[in-house]
């Protein structure tokens, strides 16, 4: 088996357990709240030949999740019109309302997704949403999602000065929770938004729900999971628990 970014190979010691005590957790939207991405890959699938892109072609998952996923609206406009960045914004927005009219009825929770929340809200740890996705369809996934009261914050690339892969939305978060970086780490599934973690200073784990692991190793995650449900995070967070538990009687 090959060992994640990060990991020992005795997998005795988690890559997350220097963060105790645990302090937040900051939720990436599409793709790692909700396996979102198929429904994005459609939407351009249907809509790029319209605008003549790759001579008509459909799109492949393959270029979708190297050259789209997790990709800010700005940098896409200009990737499909080089010449004409505001029929390229006004194309992403078409794009992004027929995403919303799609997702309506097909948005499932990441396997997992509440087992997780009861975990976080045990331990009254903060928590923020930090996403690329513009504010309609970021409060649609959460609201879709149950999740309007869990996050303290949502932050949005787009109203930071640079989005992701850059690290200034998740510095935001953590100024705006008022936590250290040292005590908080990343849910992501996309090569932009872990490297927007990592360029932060915080771990990173990455969800394969959309993206190939190869790709998505290549940003260095902390570790790779499959969902929520997966043996590799309860036991990173079991060793968080642990260690926690630890402090206390010492203190």
């Amino acid at each position: 088996m090959t060992v994640s970014s990060g990991e020992n190979s005795s997998n005795s010691t988690s890559p997350l357990s220097r963060l105790s005590p645990l302090e937040a957790i900051l939720f990436d939207v599409d793709g790692t709240l909700c396996d979102s991405d198929p429904i994005h890959f459609q939407a351009y699938r249907e809509m790029l030949p319209e605008i003549g892109f790759n001579g008509g072609v459909p799109i492949t998952e393959e270029f979708y999740a190297e050259f789209i996923s997790g990709k800010h609206n700005e940098d896409m406009a200009t990737f499909f019109f080089p010449n004409d960045h505001q029929r390229g914004l006004k194309f992403t927005a078409d794009k992004e309302a027929m995403f919303r009219r799609l997702a309506k009825d097909k948005l499932q929770p990441v396997e997992g997704l509440h087992k997780l929340k009861k975990w976080v809200e045990d331990r009254g740890l903060k928590r923020a949403a930090v996403t690329n996705a513009p504010r309609e369809n970021a409060e649609l996934m959460i609201s879709a999602l149950g999740l309007s009261e869990f996050f303290e914050y949502v932050v949005l690339g787009s109203e930071c000065e640079h989005g992701k892969p850059h690290p200034d939305p998740y510095l935001k978060a953590l100024e705006l929770l008022n936590v250290s970086k040292d005590h908080t780490f990343v849910f992501e599934d996309s090569v932009s938004g872990i490297k927007a973690g990592v360029a932060a200073g915080l771990p990173v784990v990455g969800l394969t729900t959309g993206n190939p692991e190869h790709l998505l190793m290549e940003a260095k995650p902390a570790f790779l999971i499959k969902d929520f449900e997966d043996p590799k995070l309860w036991a990173a967070l079991e060793e968080l628990d642990t260690k926690a538990g630890e402090a206390t009687s010492e203190s």
